[in-house]
């Protein structure tokens, strides 16, 4: 590496998005001070291209629908034509993107974590080359490593973006205007979350899902409770359906499926590719450090201490493992430094929480019925609807229910899902109750403040154990 400039690093962090840098602070934390590199912006791409800004259009959007849609019926009018200004609203999200790196900027400042821009590749187990954004190069030694590199879309041959008319999540998040019509293909979160949100916006949208449901993988009555919504607005919704063609002549797009053996064209403005995302690890020279990578999936397998099988490099995030979500390389993040530092630490969970951020939102936790069933529990469900809630008429936001599954020998609690105004910020709750072996009676105790959202999970727990206070008894719980 002659001609290079050269420096050292005790921890070498490679990404700066949730998992990089929660553990580059936390080892500022523990006197372990890290150099960070980041080949983009601080906050990796939930910052930037995903988890911020798409919820700050869906808020704006639903906003926008609400008014438009329910304001008459509350008493809400308007003078004129109600307009959503994408210009403006861009202006605005990109203001909040802008904020919290500048956040991420400070809090690594104040742990003492050197940061710089550039692409990182390993040259051995213990180097590695960084390329600067003007082309220079500088060797880094590193007496040990975190590898936080994230993951990047995929898509379809004969499907690739063009930016134009078929686009990315990142384009769609920088509309400046919006067209008329929008293909969607893919149909799990970001297809639903981004397309909900072009729907709300005023675009007639079009979803197809090569899956039997929308959201796959995720619980069915989640899926199905979407599916009626988004149908409701005028969104229409092809599941169980393969895309054989794209024709990009002309104005727009015309994108042939196929479904049960039959051939159906769809036109649109413009088609939004979202088929899932593989982690970016090709190009960090793991082989030349040693670290292995699963050849089918392309992630770093780790152990629950993130390391890796180079036992001074370690994993984080979306490149090691799924399910691709912040919040799990948050702790992942903290489990590496801490490990590093020489704590005893690991990584573990009973309950990892997951939520989509439509309308209605939808959230899980833990197992659904079928799963508990199939581990061996005896499993039973209880289904609380948000009509017979107090704050949901008050919110009006009656049409959603939150299902809580619970052991029947032990009633301890396994699991949660609910769609439905706020249910977002109930399914930690339940994630909490999981991890700490509360059971049905523990939340069917917790006094909860009225009116709230949060009383659905006093309300269910108690629906569960046969003592509904607020709906009709049902032979859906016992007296215990």
């Amino acid at each position: 590496m002659a001609g290079t400039y050269s420096r050292t690093a005790g921890v070498l962090v490679i990404g700066g998005g949730p998992g990089g840098y929660v553990a580059a602070i936390r080892l500022g934390q523990l006197g372990r001070p890290a150099l960070l590199v980041e080949k983009d912006q601080l906050g990796g791409e939930c910052l930037n291209r995903g988890c911020i800004p798409s919820k700050a259009l869906i808020h704006l959007a639903s906003l926008y629908d609400a008014v438009r849609t329910e304001g008459p019926e509350v008493g809400i009018r308007t003078t004129g034509q109600l307009q959503l200004d994408l210009a403006v609203t861009q202006r605005w999200k990109e203001s909040v993107v802008a904020k919290e790196r500048q956040g991420v900027a400070s809090l690594l400042k104040s742990a003492g974590v050197a940061v710089l821009p550039g692409t990182v590749r390993f040259t051995g187990p213990k180097s590695a080359e960084l390329t600067a954004p003007d082309g220079g190069k500088e060797r880094i030694d590193f007496e040990q490593a975190i590898i936080a590199v994230g993951a990047v879309q995929t898509s379809l041959r004969g499907f690739e973006p063009d930016g134009t008319k078929v686009e990315t999540a990142y384009d769609v998040l920088n509309w400046t205007s919006l067209p008329a019509s929008l293909l969607v293909l893919g149909g799990g979160v970001s297809g639903c979350e981004l397309g909900e949100f072009a729907a709300s916006a005023g675009s007639q949208v079009t979803i197809v899902e090569l899956m039997p449901q929308l959201l796959p993988g995720m619980d069915p009555d989640l899926a199905r409770e979407l599916t009626r919504r988004l149908e409701g607005r005028g969104v229409k919704i092809h599941t169980a359906a393969r895309a054989r063609s794209l024709d990009r002549s002309g104005d727009g797009v015309r994108l042939t499926i196929e479904k049960e053996g039959v051939t159906q064209e769809l036109s649109a403005d413009r088609l939004f590719v979202t088929v899932g995302k593989m982690p970016a690890t090709q190009e960090l020279g793991l082989d030349e450090a040693g670290v292995a990578r699963d050849p089918q999936t392309g992630f770093i397998p780790v152990n629950d201490r993130q390391a890796t099988n180079v036992a001074h490099i370690y994993a984080v995030g979306d490149c090691c493992r799924p399910p691709m979500l912040a919040h799990k390389a948050y702790r992942e993040g903290v489990v590496a430094a801490e490990t590093i530092a020489g704590l005893s630490t690991r990584f573990q969970f009973q309950a990892m929480p997951s939520v989509v951020f439509t309308v209605p939102e939808l959230a899980t936790v833990g197992f659904t019925t079928a799963e508990a069933q199939a581990a061996g529990f005896a499993a039973r469900e209880a289904r609380f609807p948000y009509a017979a809630l107090g704050r949901a008429h008050a919110s009006h936001a009656t049409d959603g229910w939150v299902k809580l599954v619970a052991d029947d020998k032990t009633g301890s609690v396994l699991g949660f899902q609910g769609a439905g105004m706020g249910v977002s910020e109930l399914v930690g709750e339940v994630g909490f109750a999981i991890e700490m072996g509360a059971t049905v009676r523990d939340l069917a105790l917790t006094i909860q403040p009225h009116p709230t959202f949060s009383e659905l999970l006093q309300e269910v727990a108690l629906l569960w154990l046969g003592e509904p206070m607020h709906v009709a008894r049902r032979t859906v719980g016992r007296p215990s």
